[in-house]
């Protein structure tokens, strides 16, 4: 079964898929949608994910998913091995609070089309970056305790997780709009030590073909 990836290279939500298949060891099909040209918008994409965001994994058998935390499940769900789940019920909860922090509180606030509303009531870029690093400094501060109390190697323990795959990218992003990660220590270790990571290194925005850097 073909996987193909409907990913825009430095977006925070494709990233994290990106990293979670690459923690799978699956290949996939990558086509890119650029957001800031709109693509995301046009009937083409809305036939394949009618909400118009960005990712969608296309499984090749006439079903394709949408939300990247739903799709990390599913690739656990289906592809056990190596898990990036840990495997008592109380640490799954904890992994998974980590990764909502920044899937649900942080990025969602901070997204392109948030950033296009915010432009069209009238702010501008200077309290546009003020929202942004607001939001990243809320969920942040929230997250560093979490990392700081369960952090191995990676987020939660020595094996990667679905933490990392949202943690990483979120990081990613706080760079670039110059957020001072100093605050954070726990979080900033995290991902420095991930880079090292195959499998993270795969992912970065920097390696995919409709990187513009």
């Amino acid at each position: 079964m073909a996987l193909t990836l409907h990913s825009a290279w430095r977006a925070t939500a494709p990233y994290r898929v990106r990293i979670g298949l690459a923690l799978k060891g699956v290949e996939y099909d990558y086509v890119a949608v650029d957001l800031l040209a709109g693509e995301q918008l046009e009937p083409a994409y809305r036939a394949v994910n009618p909400q118009g965001l960005a990712p969608a994994l296309d499984l090749g058998d006439g079903h394709i998913l949408t939300q990247s935390l739903a799709i990390l499940e599913w690739l656990e769900e289906t592809r056990p091995q190596p898990p990036i789940l840990p495997r008592s019920a109380l640490d799954r909860a904890i992994v998974r609070a980590m990764a909502n922090i920044v899937a649900c509180d942080i990025h969602p606030l901070n997204n392109t089309r948030v950033g296009r509303k915010l432009k069209d009531l009238g702010l501008d870029d200077t309290a546009v970056s003020a929202w942004i690093s607001g939001w990243i400094n809320e969920g942040f501060d929230a997250l560093e305790p979490m990392v700081a109390r369960h952090a191995g190697m990676f987020a939660f323990g020595d094996s990667p997780t679905i933490a990392d795959c949202c943690i990483v990218p979120q990081v990613y992003s706080a760079n670039r709009f110059n957020v001072d990660m100093a605050a954070w220590p726990a979080i900033s270790s995290v991902a420095e030590r991930t880079a090292m990571h195959p499998a993270f290194a795969a992912a970065h925005p920097s390696r995919q073909p409709d990187a513009k850097l």
